[in-house]
């Protein structure tokens, strides 16, 4: 009576199969900096040195959790100047409305809110780009 047996693993590879080992001496200092780099965009030694010596078509290697995470602070700080920009334009309104609001003080917000439009589309910008080149 036969039986049979399950295969237990990973299915042999038929094609992509990395089969060559290579060596390199690093100094104490390299070694350090060569962990440092993989711990701190979260991969590999192997896969930081692999996308580093083949360069992988000119992509940069990034840790894209850290790059989320700053993304996300950039946004609520966004959002708390433009909650800054709310109060202080209700205040310039109630000032108007008891004709205590000076003409320089209009004109000199007026610039500086154009100052801050400009700035918040161009962070809009590299943030869309950002995303497609994290998306491919």
């Amino acid at each position: 009576m036969k039986t049979d047996s399950k295969k237990v693993g990973r299915p042999v590879l038929e094609s992509g199969k990395r089969e060559h080992l290579l060596k390199a001496k690093l100094t104490e200092e390299e070694h350090q900096q060569v962990m440092a780099m993989a711990r701190q965009l979260g991969i590999t030694r192997t896969e930081l040195i692999r996308s580093r010596l083949l360069s992988l078509h000119g992509q940069v290697v990034i840790n894209t959790s850290e790059l989320l995470a700053s993304l996300d602070s950039i946004g609520s700080e966004l959002g708390r100047s433009g909650n800054n920009i709310n109060q202080l334009a209700r205040h310039a309104n109630v000032l108007n409305k008891r004709g205590m609001l000076d003409g320089e003080v209009i004109s000199a917000f007026n610039q500086h809110f154009a100052c801050y439009l400009e700035q918040h589309i161009e962070i809009q910008k590299m943030m869309r780009q950002l995303i497609r080149l994290m998306t491919g």
